[in-house]
Order: structure tokens, then C-alpha cells, then sequence
């Protein structure tokens, strides 16, 4: 492997805090869930919501530029920032907020445990792979070999190892507890680590601020087609008082992603404006990069890949057995405009 040049730069939309990575702590935000949803209510009016982010990068821009559009329409819709998606189920149960977008397991865990909580639509498709150094090239070259993982419990670790039990045919790996993309990214190129699963992001990232050779192992896009890792949901008393409300803001979100997907320079545009961050030429290449993948489609759901991602997440021993009509109501991504 030829050797980097020098670290790799930070992705601008990098989502390895602990809010999105650590199934445990999205057990422990169902069990709040299900104390609070006896109580809950819509708690939202006649002409808006309250849209919960959780550290906002550049997967959720989108869902920024689409309440900016209902207020443009005269609708009042506050965004309120969080640093944890406990707090956003919290608040979602509670009818502190109407919507939310995170990690899907969180949503699924509340679900389960009785919180009025309904998946409406995606936020972004699954842009996981595992990267490796350029001469391993299989499964089974990576038996005993370090690979970086953030955590026991994050979901892309989860992924990592559906992988390595379908694929590996003479062991595992050595995986290894090292921390954020960035970190594992790093010790990918300077040959610390063998393989290690980064997001699109990163990739981009490293081909322009690095020369590294490295190899794409697995796609989890491909090999996972069904599982949808980050989905946008909201409070089921207010999708069941405001149908409208909640019909308006899902039509803008598919607008705005058949926007972006029609000029890429547009996401750059607005991360500029949503997240006060430069837009740059790396910028512009995982834009570019999104939109050739097929990520951004908020209408991509479907009962059978909402099905598909229960059944990952069960298998992970995250939930226990769901089916999609409990979890979802794709009524609003069906009817969109």
C-alpha cells in the first residue's frame, strides 16, 4: 500500500458520535420510552412542529432546507438541536417534538416497548463499506488481521460481522476498539489497522487528502440492500392529529432530495447555509458521490426493506420480532407530491 501523505482531512459529515453508533444506548432509550408513553400527545398546533436533530452534518441538511421551505410557505417549524437520541425519543414520546431523524434502531427499540413513535420516511440510503489494505482482497484475508471498529455496539459493527459470519469461511478477524471514523481512518492509511468500515464521507475524503491504495471489501448498500440505517420519525399522535402537517413535510423532503439529486452543487449550497460550513472541492465530491449511489431518495422506503431492516436488527439481538406495519406508516412517502 502506498503510504498517505498526511492525515486524513475531517469529513464534514462524519456520524461516528455516540449518538447514532451505540446500540446500548439506544436500549436504554427505549426503556425511557416505554415509562413515557402512556402520557404522550401530539403537542404540536394547527400551523407547525418542532423538528429534533441530533448534531445535524450533512445527511440531515436536507431535512433543514425542507423545514426552511414549509416556513417559507407561512408554516411555523422550530428545529431544535440535541446531543443525544435518547433525548430526541424523549421528546418525540413526551409530544415535546412531532419529528425526528436518527439512527433507525433507536426508533424501532421505542417502538417496541410501546412508544408512540412511526417510521415515515429515509434519511439517507446505507453508505457503509468495509475498506481494506489494497492486497487483502477477501473475507478470509482478513482472519486474524486488526480491524477497526468504534464500538462492540455500534451498528456498523453489526453490519461487519453479518459480513464476516455470511463471507469468512476460516475464522475472524482481531477487531479492535479504536474510536471515530477519523481515528480509524488514519490508522487505515498509515497500515495500523488491515480493514475498517467508513461511510462515503470518508472515503471521499481520504482519495482527496491522502494517496492512499486501499480496496472496497463489501458495499453494504449492495450486500445490504434492505437495511436502512437512518430514517426519519415522528410522533404518532400527530401524524394521526396533523396529517397535513406531517403530508407538507415529507413532500419537501422528496423534493429536495429530487433537487439535489438533479444538481449535486445544491447540497453544497445549502450545508453552507444550514451548517455555516465552506463549501469546498471535497465538499462538492461526496455530494457528487451521494447522488451516484442513490442515497438521497426519502421515498425509497417500502414495507419490504422496512421488514428487511427489522429483521438485521433483530438478528443483531436488538429487538425482538416486529413487522413493518408496527414500526412504520409509509402512507405519507406513498402519497407524496
Amino acid at each position: 500500500m502506498t503510504s498517505a501523505t498526511s492525515a486524513p482531512a475531517h469529513s464534514p459529515s462524519s456520524r461516528d458520535r455516540s449518538r447514532s453508533r451505540r446500540i446500548p444506548a439506544a436500549l436504554a432509550a427505549g426503556a425511557l420510552a416505554a415509562a413515557l408513553a402512556a402520557c404522550s400527545t401530539s403537542g404540536s398546533d394547527d400551523n407547525g412542529f418542532t423538528l429534533a436533530l441530533i448534531e445535524p452534518d450533512l445527511t440531515t441538511v436536507p431535512l433543514m432546507a425542507a423545514a426552511e421551505q414549509l416556513r417559507q410557505d407561512g408554516m411555523e417549524i422550530d428545529i431544535v438541536e440535541l446531543a443525544e437520541p435518547e433525548l430526541a425519543i424523549e421528546g418525540l414520546a413526551q409530544g415535546d417534538y412531532q419529528i425526528s431523524a436518527e439512527a433507525t434502531s433507536p426508533a424501532l427499540i421505542a417502538a417496541e416497548r410501546g412508544s408512540p413513535i412511526q417510521i415515515i420516511a429515509d434519511v439517507i440510503g446505507n453508505q457503509w463499506a468495509i475498506y481494506s489494505q489494497s492486497d487483502l482482497t477477501s473475507c478470509d484475508s482478513l482472519v486474524g488481521e486488526p480491524v477497526g471498529i468504534f464500538s462492540e455496539g455500534a451498528v456498523a459493527t453489526a453490519m461487519v460481522r453479518d459480513w464476516v459470519a455470511q463471507e469468512c469461511t476460516a475464522g475472524e478477524p482481531e477487531y479492535l476498539v479504536i474510536g471515530g471514523s477519523e481515528v480509524r481512518a488514519q490508522a487505515l492509511v498509515t497500515g495500523e489497522i488491515s480493514a475498517t468500515a467508513l461511510e462515503v464521507s470518508d472515503v471521499v475524503t481520504l482519495a482527496g487528502t491522502t494517496d492512499a491504495d486501499l480496496h472496497e471489501l463489501a458495499n453494504f448498500g449492495t450486500s445490504l440492500p434492505d437495511l436502512h440505517p437512518q430514517t426519519v420519525y415522528a410522533n404518532s399522535d400527530f401524524l394521526a392529529d396533523q396529517p397535513d402537517l406531517a403530508q407538507a413535510f415529507v413532500d419537501a423532503l422528496v423534493d429536495t432530495h429530487a433537487e439535489i439529486n438533479a444538481d449535486p452543487a445544491l447540497l453544497v449550497t445549502l450545508a453552507e447555509e444550514h451548517l455555516g460550513i465552506v463549501g469546498d472541492e471535497n465538499l462538492q465530491r461526496i455530494a457528487e458521490t451521494y447522488v451516484e449511489r442513490g442515497l438521497f431518495d426519502a421515498a425509497a422506503l417500502t414495507p419490504e426493506n422496512v421488514q428487511g431492516t427489522i429483521d438485521f436488527f433483530v438478528g443483531a439481538g436488538v429487538v425482538g420480532e416486529l413487522s413493518a406495519e408496527d414500526v412504520a406508516d409509509l402512507s405519507f412517502i406513498e402519497n407524496a407530491s
